[in-house]
């Protein structure tokens, strides 16, 4: 079940630190951002498994020789565990702590950037799923291999057609909004993932089967708007 929450809801983060002379190369084989150039501004990431599922997002910024990855406090066993997988005779160490604040403060802010929380990553699909936006915002394609790198490559050359995507959906409940998602395409992973209540309105991601987002699709369904994240 879908509990619609309201959008001042604080978000909680955490911090994986990555130190030791060989932290660089080691992230730049890990996280879809190149990471040679990063300073203490940062630029988002996606740490993914082999077969290009995303297992998070992430905040990289460089401190001095080191690195600290902010990620959803939800997420942070999770990326530990993924990045200590392939963490075979490398001179740096992981730790992972807990962070008073992140990117994002609150659920609408995170919603505001279409940026995909922790709820729609458990989805675990492939970047594009989650948008253009977020690939050309968080993945090069120019740094040399990293972990996933030959499957995402391959979508992003055939033309990123995947069958679920992640949308933005507004409508006056939830519940409604839920029905509509799940009346499209096959039985999958689609249904809302995340929503706020505002001011009578309510705010949702949710993952859903492209057709939703074939022309006229949506005729028969003038209470819900679904626009495409990225």
């Amino acid at each position: 079940m879908t509990i619609t929450l309201d959008p001042s809801t604080l978000l909680q983060w955490s911090r994986v630190l990555v130190r030791g002379p060989q932290s660089t190369a080691y992230l730049q084989g890990q996280l879809t951002q190149d990471v040679v150039g990063l300073d203490e501004r940062g630029a988002w990431s996606l740490l993914l498994e082999p077969d290009s599922a995303v297992v998070s997002s992430c905040f990289v910024r460089r401190v001095g020789s080191d690195y600290e990855l902010s990620v959803a406090r939800e997420l942070g066993e999770a990326t530990l565990a993924r990045l200590r997988r392939f963490h075979l005779r490398v001179d740096c160490t992981l730790e992972l702590l807990e962070a008073e604040s992140g990117p994002f403060s609150t659920l609408r802010e995170m919603l505001d950037a279409r940026m995909p929380g922790p709820r729609e990553l458990a989805a675990r699909l492939t970047p594009h799923a989650y948008g253009a936006g977020l690939v050309a915002t968080t993945v090069s394609f120019t740094k040399g291999c990293f972990t996933g790198q030959e499957l995402v490559g391959r979508l992003d050359a055939r033309g990123s057609s995947v069958p679920w995507r992640l949308v933005y959906v507004t409508g006056s409940d939830v519940a409604r909004i839920d029905e509509v998602v799940r009346s499209f395409g096959p039985s999958g992973p689609q249904g809302v993932t995340t929503s706020v209540s505002d001011e009578g309105r309510v705010l949702a991601f949710a993952i859903a089967h492209r057709t939703i987002l074939a022309e006229g699709a949506l005729d028969a369904f003038d209470d819900v708007t679904v626009d495409v994240v990225g």
